[in-house]
């Protein structure tokens, strides 16, 4: 693993993005593939635009989101180096420390939860994988980030 002593310097800029979408209780495979760009927010943070083709049973159809991660507060989620992870909407998604390069946050979706894993292996790569599990989804969602040059 590799530290990341401030999260939001480290993700600023232009990343690759691959993802793999797996339903669990029907055996769907899905994929996403695209780009995620974080650029600087007014006020502090990064805004994080993901746009891409999301193929799913053989349809493929343009797909993006569009996330703020903002400077977490001191004493809160790990305070220094970290970020609090917000919907556009400005709903609260998951915090995000990378200091000692690994991270698990969770997110309550309904009925569903959200496990999110994150790793960074280097300078120019890292990886989240989100369990979903619950009444209404079964999923598996691998995303590898590697940065653009």
């Amino acid at each position: 693993m590799y530290p990341v002593p401030d999260v939001l310097a480290y993700l600023a800029g232009a990343w690759r993005v691959e993802r793999t979408v797996r339903d669990l209780s029907g055996e769907s495979d899905g994929c996403f593939t695209g780009r995620t760009d974080f650029e600087p927010l007014d006020g502090g943070g990064l805004l994080h635009h993901e746009s891409g083709t999301f193929v799913w049973q053989g349809v493929a159809r343009p797909a993006g989101r569009i996330l703020r991660f903002l400077p977490a507060q001191p004493g809160e989620d790990g305070g220094t180096g970290t970020s609090q992870v917000q919907f556009a909407d400005g709903r609260f998604f998951h915090g995000l420390d990378l200091r000692s390069g690994h991270h698990i946050a969770d997110h309550p979706c309904g009925a569903d939860l959200y496990r999110g894993e994150f790793e960074a292996w280097g300078p120019d790569g890292w990886r989240s994988i989100w369990r979903v599990g619950g009444p209404a989804k079964q999923l598996l969602l691998t995303t590898e980030y590697t940065r653009e040059r």
